[in-house]
């Protein structure tokens, strides 16, 4: 019988690209995914895989550790892949309390039933647990802002600015203290903006995507010249894959594409793009509806992550650049419409 493995929130965008990738990449692995079915998942995201046999789901809170408990001991879990977590930093600033919630408690949760299920004591082990590992995706929001120049490390400290980015914090913290402390293994990613196929709306390049395609204004917060690093999700899911498989028990790697870009320069993309696949009926450019908007509250203004330790000690590298991803997004989008 094959070793089962524990994945939150596979129904949501970065879950949803994994859990295929994952199951074809692991052909000895059965996959539970745990989601609550918020309103940032769809279960149509996962149709490719729904009548595999490899692939069971479970409804629930990542919070509830009766049932967390329950799963653990229905299935016997030979590992855990932690997506599942509040991420919308629009939401975080009106409601943080289920931030709060979701990725910190959620995330302690797992922790402690993991490290129950698999360790009789602090740096002990059961037998036949010894490979079981907890992998925790994370967020370069947790170090805050950068200026015009440099990057995100693996050594940078953190400096979160938004309740969302606090919480994400929060529960990487936890992650580690259950490594310095139990001596459990686990790792952490920490990835830079992700975009990519079945992105909720709500998102940065799908909003733009849509509202483009209704004939509505594009928002742009503030002067748009805020900066993010964009990583293509399944160059995403291949790390997490590595770090998983290969990582190096209680380290910390980052994830970037090494693709910067304002947003402004996204958003003028996407227009020209569209222009060409799908031109408006009235002749005019899609730049034409771009509007700006009034910032964000704490809106960090540059993100850049540094790889290097990814790409050194895993081997890993993006498959995507921008030009190529954001061509394969707009084309998913375009013959996905919902």
């Amino acid at each position: 019988m094959s070793d089962t493995i524990l994945i939150t929130g596979g129904c949501g965008f970065i879950g949803s690209n994994f859990v295929p990738y994952f199951l074809e990449t692991h052909p000895d692995l059965t996959v539970v995914n745990l989601d609550a079915m918020t309103y940032a998942a769809d279960e149509r995201n996962l149709a490719e895989v729904r009548d595999n046999p490899r692939y069971i789901f479970a409804k629930g809170d990542i919070a509830d550790k009766e049932f967390v408990e329950s799963l653990f001991n229905k299935y016997d879990f030979k590992g855990v892949i932690h997506f599942a977590a509040e991420s919308h930093v629009d939401n975080s600033i009106k409601g943080p309390e289920i931030f709060v919630r979701t990725n910190v408690l959620g995330t302690f949760t797992l922790l402690e039933t993991a490290r129950r299920h698999w360790m009789d004591a602090p740096n002990v082990v059961k037998a036949g647990y010894e490979n079981c590992r907890f992998h925790h995706i994370s967020t370069d929001e947790v170090y805050g802002t950068l200026g015009a120049t440099g990057f995100f490390t693996e050594t940078t400290p953190y400096a979160p600015n938004s309740p969302y980015s606090a919480s994400k914090a929060s529960s990487d913290m936890l992650v580690r203290a259950y490594r310095h402390t139990y001596g459990m293994n686990v790792t952490t990613s920490n990835c830079s903006n992700n975009y990519g196929p079945k992105q909720h709306p709500e998102k940065l390049i799908p909003h733009i995507i849509q509202s483009a395609l209704a004939e509505k204004p594009l928002p742009i917060y503030g002067d748009g010249k805020n900066i993010r690093d964009w990583l293509y999700v399944l160059d995403h899911c291949k790390a997490i894959n590595l770090v998983w498989t290969k990582g190096r028990a209680g380290e910390t790697y980052n994830i970037g594409g090494r693709n910067e870009r304002d947003n402004l320069t996204i958003v003028t993309k996407i227009c020209r793009l569209l222009d060409e696949r799908r031109p408006r009926k009235n002749g005019g450019k899609y730049e034409e509806l771009i509007t700006f908007v009034k910032d964000r509250a704490g809106h960090d203004r540059r993100y850049a992550i540094d790889a290097t330790k990814l790409e050194t000690e895993l081997g890993w590298k993006a498959d995507e650049n921008f030009e190529t991803g954001i061509l394969k997004t707009v084309d998913w989008y375009l013959n996905n419409q919902r």
